[in-house]
């Protein structure tokens, strides 16, 4: 065990962010730290670190060697390469505390090993003396392991190229993994492209490292978790496996939670209802005060805590026209720099399209010029019948100086207050999130803005641009429900994986300039030779009497909860002959490995 804590409390003010907070990280262990906006991660991975202090519980800590990876810095003008590169977390603060320690114990008095403490107090001084020299290596070091020269550690951040820039960020987590018994990350993926992503899942795989993870990317929590800890209403619970396991285990243990609680709830209710006809009808008699001591001793069970969803539903238009955008050897150039190149695309009605690629590499301006923003080369149709509805990912509709509500009024009438607070409250946002100016918001706030304006719209073509960016996991699951719901044409630019999978089912990867189209998910594009990973809705099944399906070496008992997707059916399709699973009428997205064949 390197680190433990046990019911920890944290409150700022008047608000509990944690109030039963528990983890402990074994050598080895790689925990995906998971719950909504402001549910306390942050706050309790700096406890962890030691930069917050708890209110009550107790923390263990059999390591000093801690390393920790905020989020990666912005390009801007105010970083060099060496600020975010950083230096390794706490390396020098850990020999200068040793240092004072020891300077503490001399001063003491106390009967000590002088010898030895004076030479541990000289090897620490030396330590410190070089500390500056090898920091100065590893940087350089680490920049030379991602194909960067040393020369780049005083350019600031936003002279670089945008592969420079997603280098120097790998770098940095180099630098903060080294020579740490466990790494704190804190959305290590926010700001990088699928290719630096899975740079990153293989380079942590292949280092053993034991990893304490908060992120929103379900793909990468798949990839990198074997313990998913979630913290929800200021208490943690723990779920082994990754996050798809976390969700199948999640949904059976609420639906568990209500039925004992529904359960409970009944009896005592009947109970109660006893011991009142028996204290009407025989009132002379103490028989209902022992019926009432008999309720008290129930065994009581808690409700399952509701969580408050994001509603969102985008209303389609008139459908367009078969073909809804070609173009035939498309061309974009930007300040004489050609953007993309000889590029032909055929987006059809009801096209669900995912478009990927490296950072820098033309997502974005190829977007603006299928929407006519920008001049281009080459033929380009878009229909006329084409009703389009684009959400940016810098949230340009959105005017910052105004509030949330009087975003909104401008498009619906000043006149109509209780509806575009209506409209907000469905995405969430209520009091003073709504009041004030939406400069002041945090970045999943302002999305949810620019998301509640294009609900307004009537549309039958969506081009959304990274439109999951700073949403947590919640919101996400949200929006690609309503995605797949859409009844028009979608054009979705992102990094998520998870939602390519689950939304998209035509793959537009743009690289060296061109783009290159694949029919279906991201996984089967990316698959093996032989299985494909897919994302597929499943049904889920109660087991009414026990058997074993041997096709998956598996048995189950009565009360099991199955999630079926329509690849697996033919596996349990002897049970559901025989009766023996009962299905419930739930619904789950759920990652399945299904034969290239089929």
């Amino acid at each position: 065990m390197l680190l433990k804590a046990e019911s920890v409390t944290k409150s700022f003010g008047p608000v509990k962010v944690l109030t039963k907070a528990d983890l402990q990280i074994n050598r080895g262990d790689s925990v995906g730290l998971i719950g909504v906006n402001g549910a306390g991660k942050s706050t309790f991975m700096k406890i962890f670190l030691n930069e917050v202090k708890c209110d009550t519980g107790e923390l263990t800590r059999n390591t000093n060697k801690i390393g920790y990876l905020p989020q990666f810095a912005e390009s801007s003008s105010a970083y060099t390469v060496r600020d975010v590169l950083g230096r390794p977390y706490g390396h020098v603060e850990n020999v200068k505390r040793r240092m004072l320690e020891i300077d503490d114990l001399m001063a003491s008095g106390a009967n000590i090993d002088w010898n030895s403490v004076t030479e541990e107090y000289a090897s620490l001084e030396s330590e410190l003396a070089r500390s500056g020299a090898e920091d100065e290596g590893l940087l350089s070091a680490s920049l030379e392991k991602v194909g960067l020269p040393a020369s780049l550690m005083e350019r600031t951040m936003d002279t670089l190229s945008g592969g420079e820039r997603t280098k120097v960020m790998l770098a940095r987590t180099l630098v903060q993994a080294e020579g740490c018994d466990v790494l704190f990350l804190d959305e290590p993926t926010s700001h990088l492209d699928i290719e630096t992503v899975e740079w990153l899942e293989d380079h942590l795989l292949d280092s053993k490292q034991t990893l304490v993870v908060i992120s929103h990317d379900r793909y990468f929590l798949d990839r990198i978790a074997t313990k998913m800890t979630e913290i929800s209403f200021g208490k943690t619970r723990e779920y082994k496996g990754n996050y798809s396991a976390f969700v199948m285990k999640k949904m059976i243990e609420l639906e568990r939670m209500e039925a004992e609680f529904k359960k409970y709830s009944a009896n005592k209710r009947r109970q109660e209802e006893i011991a009142e006809t028996m204290h009407r009808d025989q009132w002379f008699f103490t028989t209902h005060k022992t019926r009432r001591k008999m309720i008290e001793r129930l065994e009581e069970k808690e409700a399952p805590e509701e969580s408050k969803e994001i509603t969102v539903k985008i209303q389609a238009a008139q459908k367009s026209g078969k073909n809804v955008i070609i173009s035939k050897g498309l061309k974009v150039s930007l300040n004489g720099n050609v953007i993309i190149t000889d590029t032909d695309l055929d987006v059809m009605k009801g096209d669900k399209i995912g478009m990927f690629g490296a950072n820098g590499s033309g997502k974005t301006t190829l977007i603006r010029a299928l929407l006519g923003k920008i001049p281009s080369e080459g033929e380009l149709w878009v229909a006329p019948g084409a009703k389009i509805g684009y959400f940016s990912q810098h949230h340009d509709r959105l005017d910052l100086n105004l509030t949330a509500e009087e975003q909104i009024l401008t498009v619906i009438g000043k006149d109509k207050r209780a509806e575009a607070r209506g409209m907000l409250a469905r995405m969430l946002l209520t009091g003073d999130q709504v009041e004030r100016p939406m400069g002041t918001l945090s970045g999943g706030e302002r999305a949810r803005v620019a998301l509640a304006l294009l609900l307004l719209s009537e549309t039958n073509l969506l081009v959304l641009d990274e439109p999951t960016n700073y949403l947590d996991i919640p919101s996400r699951h949200a929006v690609e429900e309503a995605l797949n719901d859409y009844d028009g044409t979608i054009i979705v630019v992102t990094h998520d994986r998870y939602l390519l999978d689950s939304v998209c089912t035509k793959m537009c990867e743009v690289k060296n300039k061109r783009v290159n189209v694949f029919s279906g998910t991201y996984s089967q594009m990316r698959g093996t030779p032989d299985t494909k990973e897919i994302v597929m809705d499943a049904d889920e099944y109660r087991v009414v009497l026990p058997f074993t399906n041997w096709a998956l070496n598996r048995k189950f008992v009565k009360g099991d909860r199955v999630l079926i997707s329509p690849a697996e059916a033919k596996s349990y399709e002897w049970a559901l002959e025989q009766g023996k699973l009962k299905r419930t009428g739930g619904r789950q997205r759920k990652k399945v490995n299904v034969d290239e064949e089929e």
